[in-house]
């Protein structure tokens, strides 16, 4: 039976103008009460905007809001202000006088606002969203005018304390999909065209101007719309000057649910009530497509005589649509979330009413709680959210969180089911993932940020921190554990533990980003068997207050389109350890004057223990990493390189803290002088990772970091002579030695060898102290070469290293191709001696024509068979000593000649001049060049087993 009110439109048997003019003016009377309640919503101050926006609009005068040119285009079609704006513009502007804009055509067609305005939904952080229709012969320089005005107009809107966006456009571009700016201001409007005008023509509150011709057709022949709407203007039933068509909403394309559903999960990530009811009804419309867009059912009861502002609030009936859908889907806990989601979303706490001013919203909410059969403890609940704590949020966050992942699951399954090709872009997929990933994932060491504007505040006034060795029957743990209002420390077995940490930084760290702790907070400390203070305690907090900023925002869409990257770094030095307990319970004190905190004392200890690394990265997450067995430091260094290498000309900051520990202030300018210098060595010039190796000596130990293929690796050597026999070995390409300033400080001229190396060239470098004489080799590659011998004269001590480089580089260049004839390596020599108590490097003369030799020649020949070590054989002169012939008595048969030789019996050193490689050393590859430090190094050892059998034979 059809209600007596109702309007029924028959275009086949003609349509009564009478007719057309009293459907307009239901519409209209139910716009009357939107606007109003819109109104209603704001403060007196913000009033003003929603009063005057179409007066600002329709004329151009220089004493309103937003004036910028005199020529900037305005008058909106078929506007005439009332006395009570006109009113509102002289309180505004007492100057201002209303002229007459003569018959020029208006240039905006309608101005309407959409959204939450005057609905259930509207709160105080509601804005305002504005879609201003201009005519579509505008010119270019008028639309520009047109676009500033409206964002001046937004800045007096933001003075005011509200928000307000306008969307200057064309409606017919708009209806083709030809926008020029993206209507909802989400980067997204032709991704969601025909969601986003379901939502207009069901929320939209119009200004002034054109009505919308979509109020016309009959919800029942949306199909038709096209055709009907044609014969409306053709046939003159309707002023066609006096309606703007946007289009029907026919069946919405499956594209536009996974770009709108993208979108509203990047938005319910920070601000999940309104994105979850959307999501929600975008599964609805995808799943149930049979019942239509909610805009037809809102235009059909008002074509049927339903003119109850309430019954046809928008987020009344999208709460229905849903209801209806879950409760049928048998989802009685997604019910209850959308249930929560819009109370949460109206911003209006039912058990204060007396403090609130809404009255139409409240009692239509309290119509509507009570259909739910919720009970005033459950409201008083969500009313308190003030005084949530981290427990509540957690929960509620968990139900956020699973419902956001089903979304996103069931956005992903539509586009593989349905082979949907989105009207949004592959990288803005990305995006989204990497805000999921960044917002909701759980990895190692991150740290969950469990309040997602769920709560206003999560602040506790009372903390206690206890170390698991407090708690009876557990003294072994080493964890932390976290209680609330805990004033008496013999209640904490009967009270329920906040959390539980393995890491008391992590603790604090977490407490910290949800905002448990603040500079109001009490606290309290039971240590246990740990050496933590109070004051070590009060200390990192406010280390954390001070160098780590919780971000307030998301991170921004071009950090998340790159890779994240270290944005800052929080190092906590031996947190709750005492690095001197070992030696204090021995009784030892400090036994000599090195303050290396790497190397303290006279027993060379390492004062660093542990280390916490609190990490802030551009895509806002925060993660702890604790480091605490094996090689700590060298472990962190390691990582912190590797996170560097992403973004090599955006250094993080590195932030050094140590409390309740001794030396603290020489540990941390220890620490923060090395991780200075270490990335200021591979990434000199804000880029890297160079090639190089860096040396760090610790408590008797060597430890040489060095990039493989872009990644970071670290080499542990127990003693010097594992150092220089690593730092010999031969190097893909030039990769000099770079000493930290605090290693072998005993050992200066290493460091100026070190700093003098250049590539592609041979340097020897040499420092005689009495009757030794140490020896450094830097070859080609800047592999490190080292030996001592006994030093008679320096012609003695040259010229057979020379004579030796000299014919590796000459068999070298022999070998390779005419056309490479001019890259013969350079062979130097040098000298390192002391001038006014500095060590210099001084250039001697290194030719080996100018260093004779005396006796003959000594040549080794070396053969590889298989897997075996390399076997030699030796020529002194023109006498050959085979290995096939001597076999283990190779060596002994060459002393017996050597000294047989000697016509003194002296039993000086025997030098090496020449030394020949297979270039099958490795067995699975052949090497076209071998370096120079691999001939070395054969030189030194079997100089060295020479050498020994001559003193042995003496």
């Amino acid at each position: 039976m059809t209600p007596a009110n109702a309007i029924k439109l028959d275009f086949a048997d003609g349509i009564d103008r009478k007719t057309l003019r009293r459907l307009c003016d239901r519409f209209l009377g139910i716009n009357r009460v939107r606007r109003q309640r819109a109104r209603e919503a704001l403060t007196y101050r913000q009033q003003v905007v929603i009063d005057l926006l179409p007066l600002i609009f329709h004329i151009n005068h220089p004493s309103l809001p937003g004036y910028l040119d005199h020529a900037c285009p305005h008058g909106v079609s078929h506007y005439q202000p009332d006395d009570e704006e006109l009113a509102a513009a002289q309180r505004l502007a007492r100057t201002f006088r209303m002229r007459s804009t003569g018959r020029r055509r208006p240039a905006i067609q309608g101005l309407y606002v959409m959204g939450s305005p005057g609905t259930l939904g509207h709160s105080v952080a509601s804005d305002l969203d504005v879609w201003l229709c201009h005519h579509p012969d505008l010119e270019e320089d008028g639309i520009r005018l047109l676009e500033a005005k409206a964002e001046a107009v937004s800045r007096w809107a933001e003075s005011l304390g509200l928000e307000l966006h306008v969307f200057v456009f064309v409606a017919s571009d708009f209806r083709e999909g030809r926008q020029r700016v993206e209507v909802n201001g989400e980067n997204c409007g032709s991704a969601q065209h025909y969601l986003l005008l379901d939502e207009f023509y069901r929320t939209g509150i119009h200004l002034a101007g054109c009505y919308p011709l979509w109020w016309l057709i009959p919800a029942g022949n949306e199909a038709d719309y096209d055709a009907l709407a044609h014969q409306l203007r053709e046939f003159r039933f309707i002023p066609a000057d006096q309606y703007l068509d946007f289009g029907p909403v026919p069946a919405i394309p499956q594209a536009e649910y996974l770009g709108a559903g993208v979108w509203q999960l990047y938005k319910g990530i920070d601000a999940p009530w309104k994105s979850l009811l959307k999501l929600l009804l975008i599964e609805c419309y995808a799943r149930d497509r049979n019942a239509g867009p909610l805009c037809l059912a809102f235009k059909e009861r008002v074509f049927a005589g339903e003119t109850n502002a309430d019954r046809l609030d928008p987020y009344v009936m999208l709460y229905e649509r849903l209801a209806h859908w879950l409760t049928r889907m048998e989802a009685p806990e997604r019910l209850e979330l959308v249930r929560q989601s819009l109370y949460l979303k109206t911003g209006v706490p039912l058990t204060r009413l007396e403090q609130v001013d809404r009255r139409w919203q409240s009692a239509l909410l309290q119509t509507m709680v009570a259909k739910w059969g919720w009970d005033r403890k459950e409201i008083r609940r969500l009313d308190d959210r003030h005084r949530w704590r981290a427990g509540d949020v957690q929960v509620l966050r968990r139900q956020i969180v699973a419902e956001l992942t089903h979304s996103y699951r069931f956005l992903s399954r539509l586009a593989r089911t349905h082979a949907v090709s989105a009207s949004i872009r592959p990288r803005d997929m990305g995006l989204l993932g990497r805000k999921l990933y960044a917002a909701f994932q759980r990895k190692a060491g991150k740290v969950e940020m469990i309040n997602p504007n769920l709560a206003p505040s999560l602040a506790e006034e009372n903390l206690s921190f206890h170390h698991q060795s407090t708690q009876g029957g557990r003294s072994d743990g080493d964890g932390w554990l976290l209680y609330r209002d805990l004033e008496n420390p013999a209640d904490a077995f009967w009270q329920p533990v906040i959390r539980r940490s393995g890491s008391l930084v992590e603790m604090l760290v977490w407490c910290h980003c949800n905002g448990l702790l603040t500079r109001a907070t009490r606290l309290n400390l039971r240590s246990g068997q740990s050496p933590l203070s109070l004051g070590g305690l009060r200390g990192m907090i406010e280390d954390l207050q001070a160098d780590l900023p919780v971000p307030d925002v998301a991170a921004s869409r071009e950090a998340l389109l790159a890779d994240s990257r270290p944005l800052r770094i929080l190092l906590f030095v031996n947190v709750a350890v005492d690095p001197q307990a070992s030696l204090t319970e021995k009784g030892l004190h400090k036994l000599s004057g090195r303050h290396d905190s790497l190397g303290f004392s006279g027993g060379r200890e390492n004062l660093v223990m542990t280390l916490d690394q609190v990490t802030l990265n551009s895509w806002h997450e925060v993660s702890v990493h604790r480091y605490e067995v094996g090689d700590t430091l060298i472990q962190c260094l390691k990582n912190i390189l590797a996170a560097r290498v992403a973004a090599p000309a955006e250094p993080p900051l590195i932030i050094i803290r140590c409390h309740d520990a001794g030396h603290a202030a020489s540990i941390e300018r220890r620490l923060q002088t090395l991780f200075q210098d270490v990335q200021q060595s591979f990434f000199t010039g804000n880029r890297g990772p160079h090639p190089l190796r860096y040396v760090i000596e610790m408590e008797r130990r060597y430890f040489v970091l060095q990039f493989h293929d872009g990644e970071p690796g670290f080499v542990a050597l127990e003693s010097r002579a594992a150092l220089f026999s690593h730092l010999q070995k031969p190097q893909p390409r030039y990769m000099p030695v770079v000493v930290d300033r605090h290693a072998l400080e005993e050992d200066p001229a290493l460091d100026l060898v070190c700093k003098a190396s250049q590539p592609d060239n041979i340097q020897v470098f040499f420092l005689v102290r009495e009757r030794r004489a140490r020896v450094w080799v830097v070859d080609e590659h800047g592999s490190l070469s080292y030996w001592e011998q006994v030093f008679t004269s320096r012609r003695h001590l040259l010229a057979p290293i020379m004579r030796f480089l000299m014919n590796i580089a000459e068999r070298r260049q022999l070998r390779r191709s005419l056309a490479d004839a001019g890259g013969e390596l350079d062979v130097t020599c040098a000298e390192l001696v002391q001038r006014s108590g500095q060590w210099v490097i001084e250039r001697r003369q290194g030719s080996a024509d100018d260093l004779p030799m005396d006796g003959f020649e000594l040549q080794a020949v070396g053969q590889q068979e298989g897997d075996r070590p390399v076997r030699f054989d030796i020529f002194c002169g023109e006498e050959e000593f085979s290995v096939l012939e001597y076999g283990d008595q190779l060596i002994p048969a060459v002393v017996h000649y050597v000294r047989s030789r000697r016509r003194s019996g002296e039993s000086y050193p025997v030098y090496i001049t020449d030394l020949n490689l297979p270039h099958d050393l490795d067995p699975q590859a052949y090497q076209q060049d071998l370096q120079t430090s691999q001939y070395l190094a054969y030189r030194i050892a079997l100089e060295r087993e020479l050498n020994q059998g001559l003193q042995g034979a003496t």
